[in-house]
């Protein structure tokens, strides 16, 4: 009943962008529609520290000249790695890194200051000494997590950036006569001099007064970080980034957004607050979902996300692209497969690719892989039908908020570009080395499939149970994943055995594989849900 309410008041046609919340006790998922196709999806974990964007005070470990770069304490199990030129903040080329531009010119920069920047580091930070640093690059694999002495604290509609005296607009903002009026508006506001002060995207045309009230919320972070420089020892964390809804709600939340969809109550309220805040509008979007399917699944975005994890991704046309991910790059690999539209050879090839190159772009947000990333379209003889793909590419990756860079399809018909990595990918994230081959592949890890099994049971249990009645349920799992549920998520079955008034029984099965389950009446013997294939 529900499910028809929320389509006769909205229509899944009708509401062309959305932001879909998944809130759980595990894990947290943020999915981003634009007309039900899923565009950007992020996860996050309570029991996973995240530190990117985090600001610490650490200390000097070791000063490598031969790679030109320092190693920091800052309290975590690996040290972490800072390039010299990012030990001196500079406002050289801080607008068009803050904006989530190119990275280029970095490498010039290190070649041309790389003489007698050895010696001015040894000076100014000896092995021992106190720096506050701000990490930028998670730890991946068995690398550490990467920083800088360029701080940045975003907010709502302004970048602050400490030590700075960049005062400036955001280069996405073309309008020129909107530029003017934000630079007016920029050097009215009340900046202490030591801060740098970068108009985000977000800030197109904001009234002073919300730029004032950012602002201040800014230096309220700042006085923070000030004290706990002079008063903490090092090492030690001086600010954290929100958690996620927080921070989608903070960048992701535009004029655009016709819906806000969550599924948690508790997370609705704290919402409706922080959306309180940045728009009168946006507060009619926001929604509480009380289906009886699982939110993701009713949306058609646990589909999507599979396909995410997939080697091979089909595309509408019936051609496909094929992602092979390693450490050091991705390479993806486009096909024909299935197409048989257009009058010639060309025209068949040219269209495939220019579906591709919106494809692949997609992905590349969708899955979070970054690094280096080589493409491999179908052989284009015309060079005109090549500018064409990679214009395109171009202008798919503007919607990126990671930073990329991008070159021209080479003699070879291959495409190059970079994309900026900052955590592990959602594959990494998700996935562990599959007992079954040595780690030759992947599968769900154990809270993954804790997660996912709880998702279903909530399912089966709103679905299934009558009123007045107590709902007996059997699952049966791997042992592996009863030994997660045991140890670890008790509480949690217990507590929703609780809200659905129902009882869950589990039985092992060693014949199951890891991501197999079924859940079943356990008066009847009925099979109400099981994640075999038909």
């Amino acid at each position: 009943m529900i499910r028809k309410l929320i389509d006769m008041v909205f229509g899944k046609r009708a509401v062309k962008n959305q932001i879909i919340i998944n809130a759980e006790a595990l894990e947290t998922r943020v999915a981003i529609l634009q007309e039900n196709e899923l565009t950007d999806f992020h996860v996050e974990r309570p029991s996973e520290d995240r530190i990117v964007g985090s600001i610490f005070k650490g200390r000097v470990q070791n000063l490598e000249d031969s790679l030109q770069a320092a190693f920091i304490d800052i309290g975590m199990k690996k040290n972490a790695f800072i390039h010299y030129w990012d030990m001196i903040p500079e406002d050289t080329m801080r607008l068009e890194v803050e904006e989530g531009g190119g990275g280029g010119g970095e490498g010039n920069r290190q070649q041309r200051r790389s003489k007698q920047l050895a010696s001015e580091i040894q000076q100014r930070f000896p092995i021992g000494s106190e720096i506050v640093v701000q990490v930028t690059k998670g730890a991946i694999g068995t690398k550490g997590p990467r920083v800088s002495a360029n701080l940045s604290v975003p907010g709502r509609y302004l970048v602050m950036m400490p030590g700075s005296s960049l005062k400036g607009v955001s280069r996405r903002i073309e309008d020129r006569d909107e530029r003017e009026r934000l630079k007016k508006v920029l050097a009215r506001l009340p900046v202490p001099k030591n801060l740098g002060i970068i108009v985000r995207t977000a800030g197109l045309g904001t009234r002073r007064t919300a730029f004032a009230r950012d602002l201040r919320s800014l230096l309220d972070i700042w006085v923070q970080i000030e004290t706990g420089i002079r008063e903490k020892p090092a090492p030690c964390r001086l600010y954290q980034e929100p958690d996620l809804i927080e921070r989608m709600i903070r960048d992701a939340l535009t004029e655009e957004v016709d819906r806000i969809m969550v599924d948690s109550r508790e997370e609705y309220e704290r919402i409706k607050a922080l959306v309180a805040r940045i728009s009168r509008r946006a507060r009619g979007a926001l929604k509480i979902y009380e289906g009886d399917a699982p939110i993701f699944e009713y949306y058609d975005i646990e589909r999507q996300i599979e396909n995410s994890f997939r080697r091979k991704v089909w595309m509408k046309s019936g051609g496909y692209i094929v992602f092979d991910e390693t450490e050091a790059l991705v390479a993806i690999d486009v096909n024909t497969g299935r197409y048989k539209g257009g009058k010639t050879q060309d025209e068949s090839i040219l269209q495939v690719n220019l579906e591709a190159a919106e494809e692949v772009a997609r992905q590349l947000r969708m899955r979070n892989v970054g690094g280096l990333v080589v493409i491999d379209f179908i052989d284009m003889k015309s060079r005109k039908d090549q500018a064409q793909v990679y214009r395109r590419m171009k202008e798919c990756l503007r919607k990126d908020k990671a930073r990329t860079n991008v070159l021209q399809i080479s003699p070879l018909g291959l495409l190059e570009m970079t994309r900026q990595r900052t955590d592990e990918s959602i594959r990494d994230t998700a996935l562990v080395n599959c007992p079954y081959c040595g780690g030759r592949g992947k599968v769900k890890s154990a809270l993954s499939m804790s997660v996912e099994l709880q998702r279903q049971i909530a399912g089966v249990m709103r679905r299934h149970r009558k009123p007045g009645e107590t709902l007996d349920l059997r699952i049966v799992v791997n042992p592996v994943i009863l030994e997660r549920l045991r140890r670890e998520d008790e509480a949690t079955l217990v507590a929703m055995e609780s809200k659905y008034k129902g009882r869950l029984g589990f039985v092992p099965d060693n014949t199951r594989h890891i991501e197999d389950f079924t859940i079943q009446n356990a008066a009847t013997g009925a099979e109400l849900y099981t994640t075999r294939e038909a």
